[in-house]
């Protein structure tokens, strides 16, 4: 659960008009910061536990390599949408899923203007 003053995954949906697909329920957990990568490898590596991962990835795996690094959510770019497989997977780990029209540099710019690094 997020502290007063932290931003949650639900207010960075809100604020990107970004729509959960998975795991809704799970949206109030603290953003501690972001990671743009479309290489599972390079999240597996480098993603912070609390991080919102931005891709344009859709398949189960997101979900396994979330869950490793314990990711806050996944915020799928540019129109993309998760299989139904998919969705299955991140709400039996509890992992979010959030789907938005904007492509990853935008929605990169806009968790920067947000605050969140």
């Amino acid at each position: 659960m997020a502290q007063s003053n932290e931003l949650t995954l639900a207010e960075v949906a809100q604020r990107l008009d970004a729509r959960a697909v998975a795991a809704a329920d799970r949206l109030y957990v603290a953003v501690a910061g972001g990671l743009v990568s479309d290489l599972l490898s390079y999240v597996m590596a480098n993603g912070r536990p609390g991080q919102v991962w931005i891709t344009i990835q859709t398949h189960p795996n997101i979900v396994a390599v979330a869950t490793l690094a314990r990711l806050a959510g996944v915020l799928i770019a540019s129109g993309f949408q998760p299989n139904q497989t998919t969705i299955a997977r991140a709400d039996e780990e509890g992992i979010p899923i959030l789907v938005s029209p904007d492509p990853a540099f935008v929605l990169a710019g806009k968790l920067w203007e947000m605050g969140v690094r």
